[in-house]
C-alpha cells in the first residue's frame, strides 16, 4: 500500500509536465502561468507535508493515508473539468494536498512494519521504484491521451486509482500512531507555509517581471521573516512539527540538504525539457514522453537493486557517485539543438537516469535510518518537505532563468533571421507581455517561420543556461554528500544505525533498551 500511495502521489508530476506545451496552446498561458501549474501542485506538498506527518502520528496514519487518496481523487476531478488555467491551478493544488498526506504516511508505514534499518533499505528501494514508475508512466499516459482526446483527460487515471486504493486500504491496513504526547503545531505550520509560499511566489513573479517590484520585495521579506519565526517556534515548542535536534545528525542534515538541491535541479529540468521537446523540437506529447522514459526507467529498475547494495556499500559512495553522474549528463546535454536526434538525446538522458537511480533511494533511506526509530516518521516527513521545497523552487528558478535569457537574446536572434523594425518590436512586445508562447499566435505572414526559428534559438540560449545551473547544483549536491556523509567518530547513541544502537517502534509501545541489536 505504501508503494501504491507514492505511485498515486507522484503521478501528476510528469503527466502534467510533459503536457505543458499543449496546456499553453489550449489556454493561452504564459511561461509564468505554466510555472504556477507545476508549483500549484508542489507548493501544498512542501507547505503541508510536515503537518500531515503530525496528523498521522496523532490521529492515525491509516486515516491520513486514506484522506490523501481522497484529495487526489477530488483534485483529479476538478482539473478534469477545467476550462481555464486558474481551475487547473485549483485541481493541481488539491492533488498537492493529497500528495502531502501520502508521502510521509507511506514512509511511516514502512518504518512501522520494518523497524530494522538494515532490512528497511530494501523496502525503501521498492518505494523509490514505485515513485519512479509513476514518473515513467505519466508521460506515456499523457501522450496517449493528448493524441486521442482532449488534454484534460490526462487527469482521469488518478481518479479511479485513488478511489480504489482508498477502499482497499480500509481492509488491509492496520492503524498506527506516533509516540504518545505528540500534538498539532499550528504556529509552526503557519510560519512554514508562509515561508515556502512567499519564497516561491517571489522567485516566479520576480523572474516574470522584476525582482525590484514592491510585491516581489515584500514576498522575499515575508519569506525570510517567516523562516526565522519557524525556527524560533520549533525551538520553543513542546511538541514541534519538526524537531530541529534531528539536524544534530550529520547524516540527516546531509541527506536533507542534498535532496533539496537535487530536486531543485531535477524538477526544474523536467519543466524546461518538456518545453524544449514541445516548443523547439515540435514533438507530440507521446514522442516527448517516450524520451522522458530514458530518465525515469533506469531509477525504476535500479530501485530494488540499490536498496540491497546499501547493505554492502556506503550511502556516501552511492549518493556522491550518482549525483556526479547526473551532473555529467546535464553538462553533456548543453549542446542539444533543434535537430538533435533521438539517439543523441537518449543516451544522455539514460546517463541522467542512471545517476538518479543510484542516489535517490540512498538519500531517503539515510534520512530515515539516521535518527532514533521513534522519530523515523518525522524524519521522513522532514526529508520529504525539503525535497518538495526544492521541487517547488526548480520550475520557479529555472523558468525565470529560461525566460530572462531567452527574452534578452530574442531581439538579436530576430535581427539575425532578417526580422527588423516594426515586426521585431511587435514580436518582442508580445513576448514581454504574454511569454515565449505568444510568438506562435502572432499573424506574421511570411515572417512567421523566421520568427519561430529565432524564438527556438533564443529558447536554446536560455536552455543552455538552465542546464549549466542544474549541472552545477547537482555537482554541489555531490560535494556536500561527500563532505556531510563522511564517517565520523563518536556518533550519538540515539542514532539508528546498521549496528542497531536504539530502536523504538512508531507507536511508542516499548521502551528502548541500550545496546539492543
Amino acid at each position: 500500500m505504501a508503494c501504491v500511495g507514492v505511485f498515486v502521489g507522484y503521478l501528476p508530476v510528469t503527466t502534467v509536465s510533459i503536457s505543458l506545451p499543449v496546456v499553453q496552446k489550449a489556454l493561452g498561458a504564459s511561461t509564468s502561468d505554466l510555472s504556477w501549474v507545476s508549483d500549484a501542485f508542489v507548493l501544498p506538498v512542501a507547505a503541508l507535508i510536515l503537518t500531515a506527518g503530525v496528523f498521522g502520528d496523532v490521529h492515525g496514519r491509516k486515516k491520513v493515508f486514506q484522506a490523501g487518496l481522497g484529495f487526489c481523487a477530488l483534485g483529479s476531478l476538478v482539473a478534469l473539468t477545467a476550462g481555464s488555467v486558474a481551475q487547473v491551478w485549483i485541481g493541481q493544488a488539491l492533488l498537492g494536498v493529497g500528495a502531502a498526506a501520502l508521502l510521509p504516511m507511506t514512509l511511516a508505514l514502512i518504518s512501522h512494519v520494518v523497524p530494522d534499518p538494515r532490512e528497511r533499505g530494501k523496502y525503501i528501494g521498492l518505494w523509490t521504484t514505485s515513485m519512479m514508475a509513476s514518473l515513467a508512466v505519466g508521460p506515456l499516459v499523457a501522450g496517449v491521451v493528448v493524441d486521442h482526446a482532449a488534454w484534460r483527460w490526462i487527469y482521469l487515471l488518478p481518479l479511479p486509482l485513488s478511489l480504489l486504493a482508498m477502499v482497499v486500504a480500509g481492509f488491509v491496513l492496520d492503524e498506527s500512531r506516533g509516540p504518545v504526547g505528540r500534538r498539532l503545531d499550528w504556529p509552526g505550520q503557519i510560519t512554514a507555509a508562509l515561508a515556502v509560499v512567499a519564497l516561491v511566489y517571489a522567485v516566479i513573479e520576480g523572474g516574470a517581471a522584476s525582482f525590484t517590484e514592491a510585491r516581489v520585495i515584500v514576498a522575499l521579506v515575508v519569506a525570510v521573516c517567516s523562516g526565522v519565526a519557524f525556527v524560533r517556534v520549533e525551538l520553543r515548542s513542546e511538541s514541534p512539527m519538526l524537531d530541529l535536534s534531528l539536524f544534530r545528525s550529520p547524516a540527516f542534515t546531509g541527506s536533507t540538504v542534498v535532496v533539496m538541491i537535487s530536486f531543485l535541479g531535477l524538477i526544474g529540468f523536467f519543466f524546461i525539457l518538456s518545453l524544449y521537446l514541445g516548443m523547439v523540437q515540435q514533438l507530440g506529447t507521446l514522442d516527448a514522453g517516450l524520451r522522458l522514459l530514458f530518465v525515469t526507467v533506469p531509477p525504476m529498475l535500479l530501485g530494488a537493486v540499490v536498496g540491497r547494495l546499501m547493505r554492502y556499500l556506503s550511502p556516501r559512495v552511492l549518493i556522491t557517485g550518482g549525483l556526479a553522474f547526473t551532473a555529467a549528463a546535464l553538462f553533456l546535454l548543453m549542446d542539444i539543438g533543434t535537430d538533435t536526434s533521438f539517439a543523441s538525446l537518449a543516451w544522455r538522458l539514460a546517463l541522467l537516469g542512471l545517476g538518479l537511480g543510484l542516489a535517490f533511494p540512498c538519500i531517503t533511506a539515510t534520512a530515515v535510518s539516521s535518527v532514533p526509530h521513534h522519530q523515523a516518521g518525522m524524519a521522513a516527513a522532514g526529508n520529504n518537505a525539503f525535497r518538495q521545497v526544492g521541487g517547488a523552487l526548480g520550475p520557479a528558478v529555472l523558468g525565470a532563468l529560461l525566460t530572462g535569457k531567452a527574452v534578452d537574446t530574442l531581439p538579436g536572434r530576430l535581427t539575425d533571421a532578417g526580422i527588423t523594425g516594426a515586426t521585431r518590436d511587435r514580436v518582442t512586445a508580445a513576448v514581454d507581455a504574454d511569454g515565449l508562447g505568444a510568438v506562435a499566435r502572432l499573424p506574421l505572414g511570411r515572417d512567421g517561420g523566421a520568427a519561430l526559428g529565432a524564438l527556438s534559438r533564443s529558447f536554446l540560449d536560455g536552455l543552455q543556461l538552465c542546464l549549466l545551473v542544474s549541472g552545477v547544483v547537482m555537482l554541489l549536491g555531490a560535494v556536500l554528500a561527500a563532505w556531510l556523509l563522511r564517517p565520523r567518530a563518536g556518533r550519538p547513541s540515539g542514532r539508528a544505525t546498521t549496528g542497531g544502537a536504539t530502536a523504538v517502534p512508531d507507536d511508542g509501545a516499548r521502551t528502548p533498551v541500550a545496546g539492543q541489536r
